[in-house]
């Protein structure tokens, strides 16, 4: 699995409820570029979201499915890009001192995309994720009192 780890200067509660607004994934992942639908229930096991990755007119709509989840210290789901394949990504919170530890860990487990190896893997997602990481942390930052 890929690991990235972001700091962010608020609450465990402020970065989950920016996690658990399924209307906000468009705004702090990179590549999502639409919410169609979120699930009611969202982000409970087994709901989803309903979103368009990529540019138009190439979008490809898709889904992703809430695997796990234990507010609001993680949250794991399944991300759908196909033909591309699918993803397994875990959002872990940890309260420190000066806020939020957030640590995405992320693993290509179905189509293409699971076949390049751990080094490429690495090399694509990494800065994707820590940009997703900084987008989901301004969130955060900036959401009123949890």
């Amino acid at each position: 699995m890929i690991e990235v780890r972001w700091a962010v200067p608020t609450s465990v509660e402020r970065v989950f409820a920016v996690l658990a607004d399924g209307w906000s994934y468009a705004g702090w992942v990179v590549g999502a570029a639409h919410i169609r639908e979120v699930d009611a229930g969202w982000p409970g096991t087994g709901t989803r979201i309903h979103h368009s990755v990529g540019a138009w007119p190439v979008a490809v709509k898709d889904v992703t499915t809430v695997l796990d989840v234990d507010p609001p210290r993680m949250l794991e789901l399944e991300a759908r890009l196909w033909p591309l394949g699918a993803a397994r990504i875990r959002f872990e919170l940890k309260a420190t001192s000066d806020g939020t530890e957030v640590t995405m860990l992320e693993e290509a487990i179905k189509g293409p995309l699971s076949l390049l190896p751990q080094q490429a893997q690495t090399l694509y997602l990494t800065p994707r994720n820590r940009e997703t990481l900084r987008r989901l942390g301004d969130l955060a930052a900036r959401k009123g009192p949890a």
